[in-house]
């Protein structure tokens, strides 16, 4: 049969279909978004859904399968039974209708170049990865465009204030799937609504992912500041200021501005930004007590993946003419090119001029 322009390349699975879902990635948020697609699972009553997970290491595998637990990265939460987990990767995606992509950004190439293989024509492929590839400056989108000639309606990403601890401990929160295709990001959200855990549907992919992307950079700044011994004030003018250089950035990319300023914008960047549970943040305060970027990644349990991919995020501004003082300057400190005693007067230089994007 000829399929019409108007029709999706691919056939979503209907509501009452028993996904079988299959998250990358065992570290805190990878675990948590597991959990939220089981109590979701459990709250509409659909007691078909499989949810895999896959681990690197086969003792947290078992962990989690055995003992539902995931005692390095949660080990306050329960996790519900519902969840089994493997370190067969292939294994893991093997028929999955879903794949939730959950290891840090420098590792999404080679982990979907080892799936690529395995995983179902019609798969949708939901990144959690909030970084940008070093050497390419790809996002995810890009990345899963490009490995896995995904094309964009099989494509959703999670984005908006996620401290993964908080969301595993069921305090309310929100957050955007955006997909370009609608229909992808509704299905997603009807699939992970629990009961505290509420996800609104967006069609801009870029203002979601770069979002995403430069808080954890603003974040790293605000833990500098900290670090410091820097007031309110000067984390706030940072936030603030941050917030534009990210919406800038953004709207480049051909993103909507308005999305910077919801939850997987301005939503994310306070949460990052403001919680002593922030990756990115507690790095930062280590950057700002003089520690070295190898000091802070010995100290660091997880990735903060502002590190990883502030150069990249510098790197895109500057081919895209985009001025970015904040992130320029984190990524001096970061690379060591610039000594953290010296970054105060750095976060904020910009010319004279009025407020707002000029």
């Amino acid at each position: 049969m000829t399929q019409s322009a108007q029709e999706p390349a691919f056939r979503l699975p209907d509501d009452t279909t028993a996904l079988k879902v299959a998250v990358l990635g065992a570290g805190s948020w990878g675990t948590t978004f597991a959990k939220v697609l089981a109590d979701s699972a459990r709250h509409r009553g659909d007691d078909g859904t499989q949810i895999t997970l896959w681990a690197r290491r086969e003792a947290v595998a078992q962990e989690i399968t055995q003992e539902h637990r995931n005692s390095q990265y949660l080990p306050e939460i329960e996790l519900p039974s519902l969840l089994t987990a493997t370190s067969d990767l292939n294994e893991a995606v093997r028929d999955a209708h879903v794949v939730v992509v959950a290891v840090p950004a420098q590792q999404v190439r080679a982990t979907l170049l080892e799936v690529k293989d395995a995983l179902d024509p019609a798969v949708v492929v939901v990144s959690l990865v909030k970084g940008l590839e070093r050497g390419t400056d790809a996002r995810m989108s890009e990345l899963c465009a490009e490995v896995l000639e995904l094309p964009p309606e099989r494509f959703a990403v999670v984005s908006g204030p996620n401290l993964a601890l908080e969301i595993a401990r069921e305090e309310p929160t929100a957050t955007v799937i955006a997909s370009a295709h609608e229909p992808t990001a509704a299905l997603l959200v009807s699939r992970t609504s629990a009961p505290y855990f509420r996800p609104y549907t967006n069609t801009d992919v870029p203002g979601a992912e770069i979002g995403g992307i430069v808080k954890n950079v603003i974040a790293l700044a605000v833990g500098i500041c900290d670090g410091q011994g820097l007031g309110d004030n000067s984390k706030a003018s940072v936030i603030t200021r941050g917030l534009t250089e990210t919406t800038r950035l953004a709207a480049r990319l051909g993103a909507n501005a308005e999305t910077l300023s919801g939850l997987a914008g301005l939503g994310d960047l306070v949460a990052t930004c403001a919680s002593p549970l922030s990756r990115n943040r507690s790095a930062g305060r280590l950057l700002g007590q003089g520690l070295t970027t190898a000091e802070v990644s010995e100290q660091m349990s997880q990735t903060a993946e502002g590190i990883k991919s502030v150069s990249a995020v510098v790197d895109l501004a500057r081919r895209v003419g985009v001025e970015m003082p904040i992130s320029e300057a984190v990524n001096a400190v970061v690379n060591g090119q610039l000594d953290v005693r010296s970054i105060a007067g750095l976060l904020l230089a910009r010319d004279l001029k009025p407020e707002g994007p000029q």
